[in-house]
């Protein structure tokens, strides 16, 4: 099976950016553990499903943290999400990212592309 969507298959692959908000308690824990605990911890946490965090960054501003997941599918990132979301401890937000390939797709599907041709 293809693994680059111009080939001609779908790519199944995800890529979603997950945000974070820390808050409270876990700036303490920041301020004493640092910022490469914090990244352990999702490192850990992917390699429990067999995945890895693409890149892993701190932040100013309203999102504290933004974080790249290498997963097969928007499924697997939905189990990760949820995982991370029971444990009360973090404010999760997450974005679907899709490759330039994948929008050139998404334009030949589009109905708006297919009646202005």
């Amino acid at each position: 099976r293809c693994q680059a969507p111009p080939c001609g298959h779908q790519s199944q692959r995800a890529n979603p950016l997950a945000e974070d908000l820390i808050r409270d308690a876990r700036i303490k824990g920041l301020l004493k553990e640092g910022g490469t605990s914090r990244r352990k911890v999702v490192d850990e946490l992917l390699a429990a499903v067999g995945r890895k965090a693409e890149s892993f960054y701190y932040a100013f501003g309203d999102t504290n943290a933004f974080v790249i997941v290498d997963v097969p599918d928007n499924v697997t990132a939905a189990a990760v999400a949820l995982t991370v979301g029971a444990s009360g401890a973090v404010t999760l937000k997450t974005t679907v990212l899709m490759t330039a390939e994948e929008v050139d797709q998404a334009t030949k599907k589009s109905p708006a592309a297919r009646s202005s041709a």
